[in-house]
C-alpha cells in the first residue's frame, strides 16, 4: 500500500470518530448493519430448523459467503477510494467506517440506565432490558448497575476496540469483516435451538475478538496503581466466554467493585457493589480507552505512511 493510501486511512479514523460523536447511529433504514441483519435473519431461522449436521454446514457456508463477501466489497471500494485525492477519499472512507463501531450509542445507553434508576427500579429494569438479553425482572439497583457496567465493558471491545483493531490491520475490509462476524454471532450464537446453526459464527467471533478483548482489558487498567497484572487473567477466566471476561474483569478491578451474573460468575468478589458514582466513572474510563484506541489506529497508519 502506498504512503498516500496509508495517510488517507489514518485521517479517516478520527473523522469517523467525529461523525460518531456528532451524529451517533443513523436510523435503521440508513444503517448497513441493520440491512445486514434484516437479510440474515430469515437465513438463520431456516438453518436452525435443520438437523445438526446440515445446520452447522449451512451456518459455516453462510458465514463465509456473507462475511468474506462483505469484506471483498469493502476491499474493492477502499481500493477505488484511496486512488482519489485524499481530501475526497478520507471523508468517504470515514463515512463507510463509522457503521462498524458505535461508542456514542453505547455511552448514552449506559447513562440512560442510570438516569432511569432515579425514577425507580421499574424504569431502570426497562432501560436495562434494551441492551441485555437476560431476565432482569428481579433485579435491584445493585444488579442493574452491575449489569450496565458489564455491558459497557464488554461492548467497549465488541463495538469499538475490536472493529478499530481490525481496521488498523486490514483497513476498511478488516472493520467490515469484524462487524459482520460479530453481528452474526449476536444473532445466531446461542445455545438451545441455535446451537448448531450458530456454532460456526460463535467460534469465528471468539477468534476475531480474542486479541482485541485482551487489549481492551489492558487499556482499561492503564494508569491505575491497583495491583491488577496478576489478577486480570484469573478474574477473566471466571466467565464462560473466552473473551468478554477480560474487559469486564478489568473494569471491576479498575473501579474496585464487584460485578457478576447471578448464578454464573462473580468478578472481584470481595469488593463492594457499584454505586451511582461508579457508573459515571466507568463511562469516563471506557471513553478514555475508546479515544485512545482510535488514536492508536490513526498512529499505526501514519507510521506505515512514513515507512513507505
Amino acid at each position: 500500500m502506498s504512503s498516500g493510501a496509508a495517510l488517507t486511512l489514518a485521517v479517516a479514523a478520527p473523522l469517523a470518530w467525529l461523525i460518531d460523536r456528532a451524529f451517533g447511529e443513523p436510523r435503521n433504514i440508513f444503517h448497513p448493519v441493520a440491512w445486514f441483519g434484516a437479510v440474515m435473519r430469515p437465513v438463520g431461522h431456516a438453518l436452525r430448523r435443520r438437523g445438526p449436521a446440515m445446520a452447522w454446514t449451512g451456518g459455516a457456508i453462510a458465514w463465509f459467503v456473507v462475511v468474506l463477501g462483505a469484506g471483498l466489497v469493502a476491499w474493492l471500494v477502499q481500493d477505488q477510494l484511496v486512488a482519489l485525492q485524499s481530501w475526497l477519499a478520507a471523508p468517504a472512507l470515514a463515512v463507510l467506517l463509522k457503521p462498524s463501531f458505535a461508542w456514542r450509542m453505547l455511552d448514552e445507553e449506559v447513562l440512560a440506565i442510570e438516569l432511569a434508576l432515579h425514577d425507580g427500579l421499574e424504569e431502570g429494569r426497562r432501560q436495562l432490558s434494551r441492551i441485555v438479553s437476560r431476565d432482569v425482572t428481579g433485579f435491584g439497583a445493585e444488579e442493574i448497575r452491575e449489569t450496565a457496567i458489564e455491558s459497557l465493558a464488554e461492548n467497549l471491545n465488541d463495538s469499538v476496540v475490536a472493529p478499530l483493531f481490525w481496521y488498523a490491520v486490514f483497513g476498511l475490509p478488516g472493520a467490515v469483516v469484524y462487524r459482520a462476524a460479530n453481528t452474526l454471532d449476536a444473532m445466531w450464537g446461542y445455545h438451545g435451538t441455535w446451537e448448531w446453526a450458530g456454532k460456526w459464527s460463535a467460534r469465528a467471533d471468539d477468534v476475531l475478538s480474542w486479541l482485541p478483548a485482551r487489549l481492551t482489558g489492558v487499556m482499561l487498567l492503564l494508569g491505575t496503581s491497583r495491583p491488577w497484572r496478576r489478577r486480570l487473567g484469573c478474574e477473566a477466566c471466571l466467565t464462560p466466554s473466552p473473551n468478554s471476561g477480560w474487559p469486564m474483569a478489568a473494569m471491576a478491578l479498575r473501579l474496585g467493585v464487584r460485578l457478576g451474573k447471578p448464578g454464573v460468575y462473580v468478578l472481584n468478589e470481595t469488593a463492594p457493589p457499584p454505586q451511582s458514582s461508579d457508573v459515571g466513572e466507568a463511562r469516563r474510563i471506557a471513553g478514555n480507552a475508546a479515544w485512545a484506541a482510535m488514536l492508536l489506529v490513526a498512529l499505526s497508519w501514519l507510521v506505515r505512511a512514513g515507512l513507505d
